[in-house]
């Protein structure tokens, strides 16, 4: 009976490992990449290109200075060496400068460089060694590559409003029409219902280049080409059909006696829905909220085709990683710029959306 238990405690301990190994490999799977982005944006340019790539960008940067052959030695000290490797060779403080802030995030002024070089004659006045030479360490400015990424893009910031507007809209839209029309799916029965639930997904089957060409023709008519709410209605479309089925199953869980409890206690129809489904119905409609705001911030095709003189921010970004050959740091910073909003978005609304994983309590 001992040998039997012992047994039956070491497969339930196996069983346990195994599990405990594969959900901390998914989750490396999941953060690795992530990590990874979210370093490679505050890494300087030439660490961005080191092999193996740094897992913790620098603070600082130390420097070597020591008379050249074209002027004076510039030499950046490298962790994975050991030692100090010789970048430019120079007289001008101005591009010493420039060659800090461009490739190494590092901002000294040409006075604070030559305040540098003055030190090291100093010294080798004193010593009389020629090839004496001094070093010192600068603070890094970690955020230059978001810094930079805004000075170069055109229209970032206000694209960046523009595709929140954008995102708004569309969940409004979405959550107007979307949540009505679950509403009416959950709580009336009338003849090819089933039929017209199924076909509100029809739209999600077409590819959005597909609806964003023809798109271009109608919204034109409108006066919307080239407007955030008639961007937000051509993403709507797609989202609707999702919000159907999301909150037409969250109604579906609320039980109607509890709105013809409150009609019995002198609530108008509106009223019961207003202060009794509604609320409970929160953790769906913010499922469906995230989902058009994700849909709508994220999506690049359509916005290409639909704007051409306000663009949205993805489609920004879009152009910037296409621009930034040879500075995968910058695309780094650009990709996580767009992240930051959605997991903003998703951060407040993250106690609604466990409220529907965990079920709804009535």
């Amino acid at each position: 009976m001992s040998d039997r238990s012992g047994r039956s405690n070491i497969k339930r301990v196996g069983r346990r490992t195994v599990l405990y190994i594969v959900v901390v490999g998914v989750v490396l799977v999941i953060l690795t990449p992530v990590y990874f982005l979210v370093s490679l944006s505050f890494l300087s340019t030439r660490e961005a290109y080191q092999y193996p790539l740094p897992l913790f960008p620098d603070f600082t940067t130390e420097f070597k200075l020591e008379r050249g052959e074209r002027g004076y030695l510039l030499s950046v000290y490298d962790d994975q060496s050991g030692e100090y490797e010789t970048v430019l060779d120079t007289e001008d403080m101005e591009k010493v400068s420039t060659y800090m802030r461009t490739f190494l995030n590092t901002l000294m002024t040409p006075e604070e460089i030559q305040q540098q070089v003055d030190r090291l004659e100093s010294n080798i006045t004193v010593t009389g060694m020629e090839n004496d030479a001094i070093t010192f360490t600068h603070r890094r400015d970690l955020f230059q590559n978001y810094k930079v990424f805004f000075r170069i893009t055109r229209d970032a910031v206000p694209a960046l409003i523009r595709s929140l507007q954008i995102a708004l809209l569309t969940i409004i839209i979405s959550l107007s029409i979307g949540g009505m029309a679950g509403y009416a799916f959950a709580r009336y029965r009338f003849k090819g219902r089933e039929g017209l639930k199924f076909s509100v997904l029809f739209v999600r089957m077409f590819p959005a280049v597909a609806i964003a060409i023809p798109m271009i023709i109608i919204l034109a008519d409108m006066g919307l080409y080239d407007q955030p709410l008639g961007l937000s209605l051509v993403y709507s479309v797609g989202s609707i059909g999702l919000t159907v089925w999301i909150t037409a199953s969250i109604f579906m869980g609320i039980p109607v006696s509890l709105e013809e409890a409150a009609q019995v206690f002198g609530a108008s129809r509106l009223r019961a829905f207003l202060r009794i489904t509604l609320p409970l119905a929160f953790p769906g409609l913010a499922a469906a909220a995230m989902y058009a705001f994700l849909g709508a911030w994220n999506e690049t095709v359509s916005a290409i085709i639909l704007t051409q003189f306000r663009p949205t921010f993805s489609v920004v970004v879009y152009q910037t990683l296409l621009g930034s050959t040879g500075q995968v740091n910058l695309a780094a910073a650009a990709g996580m710029t767009m992240a930051v909003p959605a997991v903003i978005f998703t951060f407040f609304i993250r106690n609604y959306i466990n409220q529907m994983w965990g079920g709804i309590t009535v």
